[in-house]
């Protein structure tokens, strides 16, 4: 097993060439596209990976876990780079449980043993207790077998406090093409399976009347037929749970995904995007993201089933087909009649939740500032058309699901009374019509009760819609990166900007005009300004926030297209000002350490509570029952505005960027506090630049 793990391993100058051999033989939309160009071993291979995988159109999940838990969750990591040495790697081309296929230096496959390759992962992080379990396991004159088990056992135990992050995986990009995002999710797929799966099921069952219809008009039961028949019923179940568990992961798979491309396409708007939405208006587009998960996949799926059974009864009614074919368009004029009136009642409604919500943010400024009979002014008004126009919209519901359903049995029997009559039909041909009439009465009453859910489907994709385009836009990943075989001198100049310009609107006036301003490495740099002079504007160029309109800018000699937005945010890091920053309702460690690339080892906590202390905030951790790993933010604990602001600055010190911005962050401080945080920063800050008012 260890030769064939060895015969297995990259060396790290060919990382490269690890990387997009095996982004071509998974086959990953962007493979073969925009490769970017880099030789040699790289300096810093995580990063280099997140670099090579944005220009290539793919995104990299880090594998975050333990090494005792590496052996069953590396089952569901593939394609995957694997690290299992300081310069030593491997290709995961494909996992299962217990086993793993990887790709060669040499472009071959093969398959390797999960177990083995854990073992050789623990062989480093064993050596500092193997003497000590071992010594312990001799003491005790254990078996030689029951001695090997139970020292993987203990070593196992040991391992579970061991952190592994070093598992990189390769997945398409969250705003891949429509198509492409569609073959991510196995829409296609598993969609053309589970219509398979029920065609085949209530074909089945058509076949079963068709035989109790024979057995019926014959008037006697024949045993054969009638274990025929009964054999026919027991097909049918594994059919019926394969299209609940097709069914399953179809809804599984594009929910998660969907989640995945909406938090990537808030992410890429812009400030001003966001600003201009509201947080009353996004708060309702998360509610109706999870309404397209919960709802509109469940009805969308039971509405797409609903159509398969019409159209096998349409096949099977013969000349009936034209009369369901015309009740068919009638069921839809019914409900784009009634979608459309959903529609109105669903700007209605989310009018009402964007009032709620911007209500309870502003509670206390209503509270201190707006007179008790105002607070609850049209909002009768409002409850009242609301009222109004749910009304309607039951009274619709209850017609559609009741009437067309209803109606088409009614007008199916109507049609088919008068061949009946008449004779000349056979038994079996009856009953097989009879079976047809049925199936299309379950497919309306199944198209008609999912109406509402379809209806809350295209509105919530409609809602969403701005979020999910907007994960398709591209964002440059750089045109340079440095590799061990190319190292630069570092550069003096940390940021070079000469005639830079931006306005907030295409026709408004300039907030910043022909700024030029240059800062070398280890500067303490002061700006001062009136309010709505253009310091906070400066700031957000300077940090990558928002592109200048025209003029150059220069960080690290380096423009936005050369560096990349990422590692241009990276290399300037920034606090802003109190009403754009947040807390999270999550540990103070969290807050403090989200800026960091990698997984918090246990020197990252300690610089963290290091950094706050050094801030004056040393009162509020001793304070805090569980330190630094405290639940802060609305849910949690209380914080001062000082205390946040200086939780704001540490945030930006542990990022450990060649520039720090403190955009007003010192004015909340009394005198003494101010000074301490003063201090903190000077020390700590390789680079500064701290605004504030004169």
């Amino acid at each position: 097993m260890t030769d064939a793990i060895e015969s297995c391993i990259w060396p790290a100058f060919q990382l490269p060439e690890l990387f997009f051999a095996l982004l071509e033989k998974t086959g990953l939309p962007g493979a073969g596209k925009n490769r970017p160009q880099s030789r040699g071993e790289v300096d810093n291979p995580a990063e280099w990976i997140a670099w090579a995988a944005k220009s290539c159109g793919c995104d990299i999940d880090r594998f975050e876990g333990t090494l005792a838990a590496f052996a069953e969750e590396i089952s569901f990591a593939s394609p995957a780079i694997l690290r299992i040495g300081a310069d030593e790697y491997l290709a995961i081309f494909r996992s299962r449980r217990g086993r793993i296929r990887v790709l060669a230096p040499d472009l071959s496959t093969r398959w390797l043993k999960t177990d083995g390759l854990y073992e050789r992962l623990a062989r480093n992080a064993e050596t500092p207790g193997q003497a000590r379990v071992d010594r312990l396991l001799d003491e005790a004159q254990l078996s030689a077998s029951r001695k090997a088990r139970t020292r993987r056992f203990f070593l196992r135990e040991q391992l579970a406090r061991v952190p592994f992050h070093d598992c990189w995986v390769l997945r398409p990009a969250a705003g891949a093409k429509t198509r492409d995002w569609l073959r991510q999710a196995s829409i296609v797929r598993n969609g053309t399976s589970l219509a398979i799966a029920h065609t085949v099921q209530y074909l089945l069952w058509i076949v079963s009347w068709a035989v109790l219809g024979q057995l019926s008009f014959q008037g006697h039961f024949d045993t054969g037929w009638r274990l025929g028949w009964a054999l026919l019923l027991l097909t049918m179940v594994p059919l019926q749970l394969l299209t609940t568990w097709k069914q399953g992961q179809l809804v599984i798979g594009f929910g998660g995904l969907l989640k995945r491309r909406l938090l990537c396409g808030a992410m890429q708007l812009g400030p001003e995007e966001m600003r201009h939405g509201g947080i009353g208006r996004y708060m309702s587009q998360a509610l109706e993201a999870e309404s397209v998960e919960s709802l509109a996949l469940s009805g969308g799926v039971q509405g797409a089933l609903s159509v398969v059974e019409l159209i096998v009864a349409g096949f099977i009614l013969g000349s009936l087909g034209l009369v369901l074919a015309l009740w068919f368009v009638f069921a839809c004029l019914v409900g784009w009649w009634f979608f459309r009136k959903y529609h109105e009642w669903t700007g209605v409604r989310l009018g009402i939740t964007d009032h709620l919500v911007e209500s309870m943010v502003g509670q206390r400024t209503r509270l201190a500032q707006q007179r008790p009979e105002e607070w609850h002014e049209g909002e009768d008004q409002a409850l009242k058309n609301y009222l109004g126009i749910s009304r309607v919209l039951d009274r619709m519901e209850n017609w559609l699901t009741m009437a067309v359903p209803r109606g088409w049995l009614l007008c199916a029997l109507v049609c088919f009374a008068p061949s009946m009559l008449q004779g000349g039909q056979q038994p079996a041909q009856v009953a097989v019509t009879f079976g047809g009439i049925l199936l299309a009465y379950t497919g309306f009453r199944r198209l008609t009760g999912s109406a509402a859910d379809m209806a809350v489907f295209f509105e919530s994709v409609r809602r969403i819609r701005v979020l999910f385009q907007a994960a398709a836009r591209q964002e440059s990943s750089g045109a340079a990166f440095t590799t061990k075989g190319n190292v630069t001198r570092p550069q003096q100049k940390v940021i070079e900007a000469e005639g830079v310009g931006y306005r907030y609107r295409p026709y408004g006036g300039p907030a910043l005009q022909d700024c030029s301003l240059t800062i070398h490495r280890g500067d303490r740099v002061l700006l001062q300004g009136p309010s709505g002079g253009g310091k906070t504007t400066l700031a957000s160029l300077l940090s990558g926030m928002r592109v200048p309109e025209h003029g150059l800018l220069l960080a690290m000699g380096l423009d936005r297209h050369a560096l990349g937005p990422a590692r241009w945010r990276k290399r300037i890091a920034t606090a802003p000002q109190f009403h754009e920053n947040h807390i999270f309702a999550e540990t103070l460690a969290f807050n403090l350490l989200m800026g960091r690339a990698e997984s918090p080892v246990e020197q990252d906590f300690e610089e963290a509570e290091t950094i706050c202390r050094e801030l004056g905030l040393g009162d509020l951790i001793d304070r805090m029952p569980s330190g630094i790993l405290q639940m802060v933010g609305e849910g949690g604990w209380q914080l001062s505005h000082g205390e946040r602001s200086r939780i704001f600055m540490a945030r930006a010190l542990l990022q450990r960027s060649d520039l720090v911005i403190l955009d007003e962050s010192f004015g909340a401080l009394d005198p003494e506090s101010l000074q301490v945080a003063m201090d903190c920063a000077l020390n700590r800050a390789e680079t500064l630049m701290v605004i504030a008012h004169p």
